[in-house]
């Protein structure tokens, strides 16, 4: 389920579409020209994870237009619709060809080898034969994602990093097999598909980088049931989906059951879990006249709920907006890469071309001149750049896998690289997200005291009784036997024991305003009743995780959507100034006012609620725990209970950009060295792809030594 187009206040529509064939900054780069030279259009934004385009527009463009300025740029498109298939896998069409390009590498290199140790004659032509035979099909197959990017590009009159690639192996192909038919004595075939191999490398890692980048918006939406039992005029129940729902409707959700629209409860009486919502971890009461929103669970009772808002009208969309909108500003780290990509294929045409010229004119044969603008034109390859960031990332990924961290976004090791502020949630982040019994309170119940309320507590599929059970019962007791067992809703648990009426229920008003935190009470007749607190415990090693941090020069805080009083006594804890009952905006809000200060912000959230708020961020991380929507707009998911992972994952991902620093150095090293050599003849198009391979392998051995930066 997806976001249609919307209209904003200030009268200018706002459209997506999606646009498959976007796979590099150059097409993001294309896309955004192309739709932003057009009359009306205000912006024009790329989200190249998700394969979408964003554009602001007056009225007066209608939607054809903007999908018929893309498809004279080359690239098909078509509006985001609610039923559209979440975009396909950037790698999977990928592993095909490398996997090609690979095995026919592995073999053709096996016959140049037979051929570098003397064969001549009649065995020199059968290898190269048989080269050839390998060879060609094979460079046809695992070149055609340059091919057909370098043709897309041609045909409209414009160039990209592809089309110097293409010419330069089908160049080295034609002639290879030129020379085996003449019975020449070298062939490059081998040099070809070991370039192939290494540009398909680099694009595989990156694009499996980008797969795993993508946003979480569709798992957000599915936080809502995907439909209701409505109630019609006549009393009916009829069942509808949620896209079918209208303002007016009333829906009967049963206890157990998720909300499919926001709206009023009309009647029944219930407690909800709003936790994904606002973060708040104890459930949240609501009668008749009472407000719930979607995608929040019913917890006792049913109740009868008219709608509201439904579809794309609900906060939970909206939150998946905020999410959207939050994830397109990343399009500009690649802003670098889209001004080398301009840069990159009329530099080495016209090095290649210069040095075609250059040698004719020296008075060399075109056969000999053709070969050194072929060897250019592959020693000139970005295999090597292609390779210094994703590599490096990929390292880097492992090793935090291994420390319990998973790295959704290869980019965000830069942005986390550069944190130096960090804003965290409360429940479930630097709390266990468990409420957890008051040792003291348990200590002090009589033993039989201890097995009335265990046999209470294990009826109850609450928060509290479940906690209020397991601590009982890792402390030996057992449950006494209960008579009459009922639970009532929204009250607590009642049963007869001894015959004494006892129960386990809500505290009263006198004690919750003695209290004010998560409490239960226990009531046996003729006994003073007993409340029993509980309290959320702060994750372990969090005061050291914090320390350390500091050390690093990172400032944190508490950002909650917790009440103040729920947050209190975790911030006196562990020292950390807290801003509580944030919404999502809130959240999002104070993200935005760090970022324009200059800071680079890190958040850490669990929730639904905090979803906008670890989109908008720098960099972003969410505990294991976390709800399945925090854990897709996270960047990093760390497993496990401890916060240690925090300043890991920080200390990883500078190491990790050091390394790319170091990458980027030996890339271009390597063709300041190598260019020249090329330019001079002294290089043949294999020289050319073993130089341009061992450029890789060397950057490939640099980033290996990230394999211990987890630490």
């Amino acid at each position: 389920m997806n976001l249609p187009a919307r209209l904003d206040p200030a009268g200018e529509i706002e459209t997506v579409l999606t646009v498959p064939a976007m796979h590099c900054a150059g097409c993001m780069a294309k896309v955004e020209r192309s739709l932003g030279a057009m009359a009306g259009v205000t912006s024009a934004r790329v989200n190249l994870t998700a394969r979408q385009v964003r554009i602001a527009h007056s009225t007066s463009i209608a939607m054809p237009d903007l999908v018929s300025a893309l498809s004279a740029s080359g690239f098909a498109s078509q509006p985001l619709d609610e039923d559209l298939a979440p975009p396909p896998s950037a790698a999977k069409p990928l592993l095909a060809p490398l996997a090609v390009a690979a095995f026919a590498a592995m073999n053709v290199m096996m016959m140049s080898v037979g051929i570098w140790s003397g064969a001549d004659g009649a065995t020199r032509e059968m290898f190269h034969w048989l080269s050839a035979g390998i060879g060609i099909p094979a460079i046809a197959y695992a070149g055609r994602p340059f091919f057909t990017s370098a043709w897309s590009a041609l045909r409209r009159g414009r160039t990209n990093m592809d089309v110097p690639i293409s010419i330069g192996v089908t160049l080295a192909a034609a002639l290879s097999l030129y020379e085996t038919a003449t019975g020449g004595h070298d062939a490059w075939f081998d040099g070809v598909l070991m370039l192939l191999l290494f540009l398909l490398g680099g694009r595989t890692l990156d694009a499996m980088m980008r797969d795993r980048a993508r946003a979480g918006v569709d798992s957000l939406l599915r936080q809502a049931a995907t439909g209701a039992m409505v109630v019609g005029k006549d009393g009916k129940l009829e069942w509808l989906a949620a896209r079918a729902l209208l303002p007016g409707m009333v829906m009967r959700v049963a206890a157990g059951e998720r909300l499919a629209a926001d709206g009023v409860i009309a009647k029944g009486t219930s407690r909800f879990d709003r936790s994904l919502l606002t973060g708040e971890s104890a459930p949240v009461g609501a009668g008749p006249g009472g407000d719930v929103l979607a995608g929040t669970l019913n917890l006792d009772a049913p109740v009868d709920v008219t709608v509201s808002a439904a579809g794309t009208g609900t906060a939970l969309a909206e939150i998946a907006r905020l999410m959207e909108s939050a994830g397109q500003a990343r399009s500009r780290y690649v802003r670098i890469a889209d001004r080398a990509s301009r840069l990159y294929a009329p530099a080495v045409h016209s090095l290649a071309l210069a040095s075609l010229i250059g040698w004719l004119l020296a008075g060399a044969g075109m056969h000999q001149a053709l070969i050194i603008a072929i060897s250019v034109l592959i020693i000139t390859c970005p295999c090597a750049l292609g390779l210094a960031v994703p590599v490096a990332q990929v390292v880097t990924s492992g090793a935090l896998m291994k420390a319990g961290v998973m790295v959704k976004d290869g980019s965000a090791l830069e942005r986390l690289s550069r944190i130096n502020r960090a804003l965290f949630d409360k429940t479930g982040t630097l709390t266990l997200g468990r409420p957890v019994p008051d040792a003291r309170m348990i200590e002090a119940l009589p033993a039989d005291v201890a097995s009335v309320a265990l046999a209470l507590a294990s009826h109850s599929r609450h928060p509290l009784s479940q906690a209020l059970a397991e601590a009982l019962a890792v402390r030996g007791f057992t449950a006494a036997p209960l008579e009459s067992v009922e639970e009532v809703a929204g009250q607590g648990m009642r049963a007869i024991w001894q015959g004494r009426a006892v129960a386990l229920r809500r505290p009263d008003v006198a004690a919750r305003e003695g209290f004010g935190g998560m409490a239960t009470m226990l009531d046996i007749s003729g006994d003073p009743a007993r409340l029993i607190s509980f309290a959320d415990a702060l994750r372990p090693g969090t005061i050291a995780a914090l320390a350390r941090m500091a050390a690093m020069g990172i400032e944190c805080s508490i950002l909650s959507g917790d009440r103040s009083s729920a947050v209190a006594e975790v911030s006196r804890t562990t020292g950390l100034m807290a801003q509580c009952a944030a919404t999502p905006v809130d959240k999002q809000e104070a993200i935005a006012r760090l970022q324009s200060a200059g800071q680079n912000v890190l958040m850490v959230g669990d929730g639904l609620n905090d979803g906008p708020a670890l989109a908008a961020a720098d960099a972003s991380i969410a505990p294991g725990s976390a709800s399945d929507v925090g854990r897709q707009a996270a960047d990093f998911v760390f497993l496990g209970d401890g916060l240690a992972a925090i300043p890991r994952a920080v200390a990883a991902s500078r190491a990790c950009m050091a390394v790319v620093k170091q990458n980027f150095t030996l890339a271009i090293g390597y063709n300041f060295l190598a260019v020249p050599l090329a330019i001079g003849g002294y290089v043949t198009p294999l020289i050319a792809a073993a130089a341009m391979s061992a450029s890789s392998l060397l950057v490939v051995a640099n980033s290996l030594r990230l394999v211990r930066a987890a630490r």
